[in-house]
Formats: C-alpha cells, sequence, structure tokens
C-alpha cells in the first residue's frame, strides 16, 4: 500500500510546521546550550523526530487501517536504521578520513608548514581570508565536507591573528558556495537520491547557479573583513 505523506496533521500550518521542527530546535538548542554531549543531543533529537512521525505526521491511510500507527512506527524504525546506515558509510567514511588526514599533518608538523606559506603570502587579512576561507575552503568542501572545511579554515585564521569566532563566521561565509559539492559531490548524489532527479542533469543545474554566487561571496567576504571601503 503507498503512503502519503501527511503535511498538515493538525489543521494549521503553523501548528504543524512547529511540531515538524521540534527535532531540530531540540537538537540545536541542546548544542547551544554547551552542556550536552553532540551524541546525546543528536539522540535526543532523533527521539523527538520519531515521536512527531509515529505520532503526529502519520498518514491517513496508515490511521485508518487496523494496528496502522504500530506498522507506520516500524516504518519509522526502518527509515531511522536506513538514514544511519547511509551517514555512516558514505559520508562517515569521508569525514574519518578527512579527520585523519588533519591529524597526520598535525602530528609531523607539516600543518604549521602550510599554515605558514598560506600567511606569509600577505599580511593583509582580505587577502587571508579569500586565500583560506574561500579558496582553501572550497578544496577541503570538496575533499571532505560536513564541517571540516569551517573547522580547519578558522583554525588556519586563528593562527594568522583572526578573532576564534570572527575567524568562524568567515568561514562559514566563504563556505556558501562550495558546499553543494562537497564530500565528493555527495549532496547532489542524496537529492537525486530521495527526489528521484537525474543526477546528471542536477549537477549541471546546480553548476550553472554556483558561479554567481562564486563571483559574489568573494566580494563579500573581502567587505566582512574590512567593511564597505575595502
Amino acid at each position: 500500500m503507498p503512503w502519503l505523506q501527511n503535511y498538515d496533521p493538525f489543521g494549521s500550518p503553523w501548528l504543524s510546521t512547529l511540531v515538524a521542527a521540534l527535532p531540530v530546535v531540540l537538537l540545536l538548542g541542546l548544542l547551544a546550550t554547551g552542556r550536552v554531549a553532540a551524541q546525546t543531543a543528536a539522540l535526543a533529537g532523533l527521539v523527538a523526530a520519531l515521536v512527531a512521525a509515529i505520532f503526529a505526521f502519520t498518514p491517513r491511510e496508515a490511521a485508518s487501517v487496523e494496528n496502522g500507527t504500530l506498522e507506520w512506527g516500524q516504518t519509522m524504525l526502518a527509515a531511522a536504521a536506513h538514514g544511519a546506515a547511509f551517514g555512516l558509510w558514505p559520508i562517515g567514511w569521508i569525514v574519518l578520513a578527512a579527520i585523519f588526514f588533519y591529524s597526520l599533518t598535525v602530528h609531523t608538523g607539516q600543518f604549521e608548514i602550510v599554515k605558514a606559506s598560506v600567511v606569509g603570502l600577505s599580511p593583509d587579512q582580505r587577502i587571508q581570508a579569500l586565500l583560506i576561507a574561500f579558496s582553501f575552503g572550497a578544496f577541503l568542501e570538496g575533499a571532505a565536507g560536513f564541517g571540516t572545511p569551517v573547522a580547519i579554515s578558522a583554525a588556519l585564521m586563528m593562527g594568522a591573528g583572526f578573532r576564534p569566532l570572527y575567524a568562524a563566521g568567515l568561514a562559514l561565509i566563504a563556505n556558501t558556495a562550495p558546499v553543494a559539492f562537497g564530500a565528493l559531490g555527495i549532496p547532489i548524489v542524496a537529492l537525486a537520491g530521495v527526489t528521484g532527479l537525474d543526477l546528471q542533469r542536477l549537477s549541471s543545474m546546480v553548476g550553472r547557479q554556483l558561479p554567481f554566487m562564486s563571483f559574489i561571496l568573494p566580494a563579500y567576504l573581502v567587505c566582512a573583513v574590512g567593511a564597505r571601503r575595502a
């Protein structure tokens, strides 16, 4: 029997949207407190998502048949297991390799050489932001993704004299354009798998849009570092 998603279970778009956003709000809220471990916050978000999916967003067809909620709950558990497996293998291995590579460069002292080479190109923080946050961050995004370029780029910028929070903010801004093809194109592959769109056509369309953002972002990044006169 096909399952049709029930997007408005409460008959109120605002209330249904708030319930749908609850897992994300709970996850980010727990992380923002700084007192809850990331894995605990993620588990709380998962439980909230399962509860909302089973008891609030159950398709009408499932709710109308006998044991419909139980069957929908089993479907949600299977979907959660599938999502965990998908996150562990295609995504987890890429992140693990990136962290291993970064740790190896730090342990062998090569990271300091890279940092000194990039910082030594120019004492101008605007140029450093372009080289580290935008250019080097785009390389890291394509190779690893999933927050790795922000973490490593921010660390490099802190070594160049940027304040920690300021460096992280600039790295996040610069990471806007390359994120679509991050982690060897995983976002495009995942989007094609979920929507059923042709992978090549989807990649082509995203590739046509990103040059405009890549043209605007460097200027915006320089403006963020040196104000409008920069």
